[in-house]
């Protein structure tokens, strides 16, 4: 597959009173032309952080961040204009990300216009068109967002993501404030768009269930560092790293019986503070199966079978 974007021991720190944050803390990860990564984890553990520093909003103080090739931080103006086109994002508040003093007409066309890729009838015609693709009729483009539910304020958002033609766009918990019938929805409706128009997500979210429905790769995420990366089914059905396990065991099972019989694994211990992260793995003080060596070494991500990637000492022991 065409490699699109590739991090490289991407770093992002931030000072703060108690001293310094790192909230993303050493992420290796590549995206395919075409391909759904899901990244998931704990609220805190550095996601939104690494999706904002994709879209050149952070910095890092370390690594590199390469698209198609090129690192991100040295393109010049022109090329800073080309990158915001080809990658957007999804934000997760619908009822936020939205101009309340603009029509939805007005909103798709800000982007349109930023980049001068229609113009007269062709960019009207273009604006119906993405109202069409998201589920919505051209009289809606009349409207403010107040007018609209926060279902149909988030294809509006996808709307606007799509209509400057990106190759890449960065889903940051885009239906975490949706009720969950909506969330369904939302989900098919990006996989639809992504077979019509080839394109790759970055699927930030919480919900280890969901995010199964849409995602290629699934990378695991804990104190801003990836602790499992793997094919989809893989995570679910052949995971290694206890943290994973422990997040898959919290996912709600609809049979009654099911869910009383199922081993539910609970974490003791409290999450470190990612000003004060332990010498070890960040996970030690919480895992069952901690030992000497994950107290004073820091797991590196490694291959244990092709394809999957765990950051653990003990992960053939835990296969």
């Amino acid at each position: 597959m065409e490699e699109l974007l590739r991090l490289e021991n991407v770093k992002n720190f931030f000072n703060v009173d108690a001293g310094v944050l790192k909230a993303v803390n050493g992420v290796d990860l590549t995206i395919h032309k075409g391909e759904s990564v899901g990244l998931v984890g704990e609220s805190g553990c550095g996601k939104s952080t690494l999706g904002r520093g994709i879209l050149r909003l952070y910095r890092p103080q370390e690594g590199k961040v390469f698209y198609r090739g090129k690192d991100i931080w040295e393109y010049n103006k022109k090329e800073i204009h080309q990158y915001r086109k080809n990658v957007q994002m999804i934000f997760q508040d619908p009822y936020a990300s939205l101009d309340p003093l603009f029509v939805v007409h007005d909103t798709l066309a800000e982007g349109i216009d930023a980049h001068h890729l229609y113009k007269g009838k062709e960019r009207e015609e273009r604006i119906h068109e993405l109202l069409s693709m998201v589920g919505l009729n051209r009289e809606h483009g009349s409207r403010f967002p107040h007018e609209f539910s926060g279902g149909q304020r988030q294809r509006i958002g996808i709307a606007r993501a799509l209509s400057v033609e990106p190759e890449l766009i960065v889903c940051d918990e885009p239906i975490s404030a949706l009720d969950v019938s909506i969330q369904a929805q939302v989900v098919n409706l990006l996989k639809s768009l992504q077979e019509k128009m080839g394109l790759s997500y970055l699927f930030i979210t919480h919900d280890l269930s969901m995010v199964r429905q849409i995602a290629d790769r699934i990378a695991v995420m804990y104190l801003g560092a990836l602790v499992e990366l793997a094919l989809g089914e893989e995570i679910y059905t052949n995971n290694f790293h206890p943290y994973t396990r422990a997040l898959l065991s919290a996912i709600p099972i609809a049979d009654p019986d099911a869910e009383r019989k199922r081993r539910r694994i609970y974490l003791s211990g409290d999450v470190p503070s990612p000003i004060n992260l332990p010498k070890g793995c960040s996970f030690c003080g919480r895992c069952p199966y901690a030992a000497e060596e994950c107290r004073e070494s820091r797991p590196a991500l490694r291959q244990i079978v092709p394809g999957h990637f765990v950051a653990c000492h003990r992960a053939e022991e835990l296969a």
